[in-house]
């Protein structure tokens, strides 16, 4: 029986901890998934900032957790020192954080319903002048990345602390991607990150840049569309949110085209 990704070779490049179920599935459907993370996770270099957000976790009203990487990497340490206090709401951007939280017992995740980004869990009703004026906000995420979050919770009232629980990097270099186009034998990238993309087109050689922008690049989301499409790339799919819009974007991308 014929699979949809019979003899194709798909890179996924999610954090490798977030990798495994699109990588399961490719196979599944037939094809070879190269898992190959353009953003390698690790904690962060300095763990003060989030023990001291640890002793003072009774103070805040919400805590945002900015992806599943920031749940790993601070609820262990939470827990390892006390209980999650019943009166601290979690927030999340995406399905996948909530999955995450729940792994950990941690429940009634306040989420965005249609977009999962940054924008649309600042729409939400929680979120609002009138709800956190005056309140204390914890944002666990990543070094770096966008302020949005912050710097508009701060212009609503609220006081908030952002705490670098764990670093991104860019891997050495791109040999395996690279191995794969020379040997016209990559048909197609999962990217889910602005700034993993940025790192992408760093490492690249020119013959394989070229191969990029006519390769077909499934994104999740407008914003990383956008910048797919500034660097060029020509056949960019922008997918449902998380691993099942991309997987339904997947099946439904005409192959026989490639």
């Amino acid at each position: 029986m014929a699979h949809s990704l019979d003899g194709r070779t798909i890179v996924v490049t999610r954090p490798r901890a977030q990798a495994s179920q699109l990588a399961a599935w490719i196979g599944e459907q037939g094809g070879e998934a190269l898992v190959f993370p353009l953003l390698e996770i690790s904690a962060a270099a300095d763990p003060a900032p989030l023990q001291a957000a640890i002793d003072r976790l009774d103070t805040y009203s919400l805590a945002i957790f900015i992806s599943p990487n920031a749940v790993d990497h601070s609820l262990p340490a939470v827990l390892a020192r006390r209980q999650w206090p019943p009166a601290l709401r979690p927030a999340a951007i995406g399905p996948g954080t909530v999955t995450a939280l729940a792994a950990y017992g941690i429940g009634e995740v306040l989420l965005p319903s249609d977009r999962f980004d940054s924008e649309a869990l600042l729409a939400l009703a929680g979120l609002q002048a009138a709800v956190v004026r005056q309140r204390r906000v914890l944002i666990l995420r990543g070094d770096g990345g966008r302020e949005l979050l912050a710097d508009t919770l701060r212009e609503r009232g609220a006081q908030v602390d952002a705490v670098a629980c764990y670093r991104r990097r860019a891997p050495a270099d791109a040999a395996p991607l690279q191995a794969l186009w020379h040997a016209g034998r990559l048909d197609a990238i999962i990217i889910s990150s602005s700034e993993g993309l940025r790192h992408l087109v760093g490492l690249l050689d020119e013959h394989c840049l070229a191969c990029l922008r006519n390769t077909p690049v499934f994104v999740p989301h407008q914003r990383i569309a956008e910048s797919a499409r500034a660097f060029g790339l020509q056949q960019v799919i922008q997918s449902g949110p998380a691993d099942a819009g991309i997987m339904a974007a997947v099946v439904a991308h005409d192959w026989r085209r490639e």
